[in-house]
């Protein structure tokens, strides 16, 4: 299926269960698709601006390079799909699910709502500027070179994650676990961002080898 109409008037016709479904490049900006469930679909380059995506369930999905600014994604699942260097832009994000994807280059900018989750994905280089993740678990997620500029980890738990080479800059981590997380080389003069987080002794004594002192 490659019509837009023709998925519109499926879904008004109540049809909501999509397979194998074929929307790369198509523009889908504005329609309700809310509830709808995307089994093996490709949604790559599609344009869903505005889209109503609430409660929708995205798996097994390919959707790299696709627009969702301003769309409404609350309580959506995506599960197992590749969204890479998707356009998030200001999407309403409250209550969605990100579990085992690929979101890497994907841009979250003033993307609002609370509750939401991702859990064991790739935000490689994923822009999550001012993102509020504080008294959240985050788990198995590889946050390599993200931009994390004023990102909110107060009280937040992370396991698994990787937070090398990231853009921290007036990030937050007042009371944050950080013990299960990869930090990676810290300058001397980001050290004050981690001021108040739990750290392990192994991650005390690289840090300070990485300042120039030696641990003895």
């Amino acid at each position: 299926m490659t019509n837009v109409t023709e998925l519109a008037t499926r879904v008004a016709a109540g049809e909501r269960v999509f397979a194998d479904g074929e929307f790369a490049g198509i523009t889908l900006a504005r329609l309700d698709l809310s509830e709808c469930r995307f089994e093996n679909c490709s949604f790559r380059n599609a344009d869903l601006t505005g889209a109503d995506l609430s409660e929708a369930r995205f798996s097994r999905c390919q959707g790299a390079g696709a627009k969702l600014r301003g769309a409404d994604l609350a309580d959506a699942i995506f599960e197992t799909s590749d969204f890479t260097t998707a356009d998030f832009t200001g999407a309403r994000i409250g209550g969605v699910r990100f579990e085992g994807c690929r979101l890497s280059g994907a841009n979250f900018t003033e993307a609002t709502g609370i509750d939401f989750a991702f859990l064991d994905c790739l935000l490689v280089s994923a822009n999550l500027r001012a993102m509020n993740f504080r008294k959240t678990r985050l788990q198995g997620l590889d946050l390599s070179e993200a931009e994390l500029i004023e990102a909110d980890f107060r009280d937040a738990i992370l396991e698994r994650c990787s937070l090398r080479e990231a853009n921290l800059t007036h990030a937050q981590f007042k009371g944050a676990d950080l013990r299960g997380c990869d930090l990676g080389p810290i300058a001397l003069a980001d050290a004050p961002l981690f001021k108040g987080a739990i750290i392990s002794k192994a991650q005390a004594s690289e840090l300070l080898q990485g300042f120039g002192i030696r641990v003895a």
